[in-house]
């Protein structure tokens, strides 16, 4: 039996998820996503809420938003991140359940 091309994913889509899926195997990352599900938080807030350096949690924001995961704007001299898109805390959201089940 052949399979139904029409159902098959293309290979931009697959490279697409797969580099998601690559970004949200890291637990900062995945901490981060979390905590910016509660509202926007600034870098300095970030890192104080994981006790991380700031230069650390900097590099993971820049891991997530060249990912499109979040977006960040300025407002003075600091730059405040929020969720990007509310799907992919959906998808974090129904993961954390099945994990405490």
């Amino acid at each position: 039996m052949e399979p139904n091309k029409e159902l098959l994913l293309s290979e931009a889509t697959i490279q697409k998820v797969s580099k998601m899926l690559k970004v949200l195997s890291d637990p900062t990352r995945i901490t981060i996503l979390y905590l910016l599900d509660g509202g926007e938080l600034n870098v300095g807030a970030i890192a104080e809420q994981l006790n991380m350096e700031q230069s650390a949690v900097s590099h993971q924001l820049k891991t997530l938003k060249s990912a499109r995961l979040v977006k960040s704007r300025r407002e003075g001299k600091n730059i405040i991140y929020s969720q990007i898109d509310e799907h992919i805390y959906k998808i974090l959201e129904q993961v954390i359940q099945h994990a405490q089940e």
